[in-house]
């Protein structure tokens, strides 16, 4: 079973490489999304996971359908009709490019799977519309408001290197 590499490790602070289309949907990365959901899939409270938090230094995050089951009379949860997923199945994005970020800004608690046990505030963009491909090599563009807004943005940092507690206004344990 693959593990979810925890803060100090460096492949987390690296910037991780591009997929290329010939390799998208060849059986290494089919493999790494079906570890990478393996792995999510068991945290419960996982939304998401970047291919480097495994391990692999690639351009590459899932986002669980879970986070499509949060109560929508919360504004942090609500999500714009672009973003409801297609399937049942985690989104898949491959090589993620963010192609416009709202101004606005807002505070929220972030976790991650990587840095068990600490969570902060991180101010994060409101909204944000990103393109990427598919499992099967198709590009596409999702907007996102709030959680998943949130979400995106986390997620494309990790492949960046970054981790949120570098953006943290103030951490706090949990343990």
């Amino acid at each position: 079973m693959v593990k979810i590499i925890q803060v100090g490790n460096p492949i987390l602070r690296g910037s991780a490489k591009d997929v290329s289309l010939d390799e998208i949907s060849s059986v290494k990365i089919k493999k790494i999304l079906a570890e990478m959901s393996k792995a999510l899939n068991k945290e419960k409270d996982g939304v998401a996971l970047a291919a480097p938090q495994i391990g692999a230094s690639l351009r590459i995050f899932i986002v669980s359908n879970k986070v499509f089951n949060f109560e929508k009379d919360d504004n942090e949860h609500t999500l714009s009709p672009s973003a409801s997923p297609s399937a049942s199945s985690d989104l898949i994005f491959i090589n993620p490019t963010i192609i416009k970020i709202s101004k606005t800004r807002e505070e929220s608690d972030e976790g991650c799977l990587s840095t068990r046990g600490k969570y902060g505030i991180v101010k994060r963009a409101k909204k944000i519309t990103i393109h990427a491909y598919d499992e099967n090599g198709k590009i596409f563009e999702r907007g996102a408001s709030g959680l998943l807004a949130k979400i995106f943005q986390h997620e494309i940092d990790h492949l960046n290197g970054i981790l949120f507690i570098d953006k943290s206004k103030k951490l706090y344990d949990t343990e």
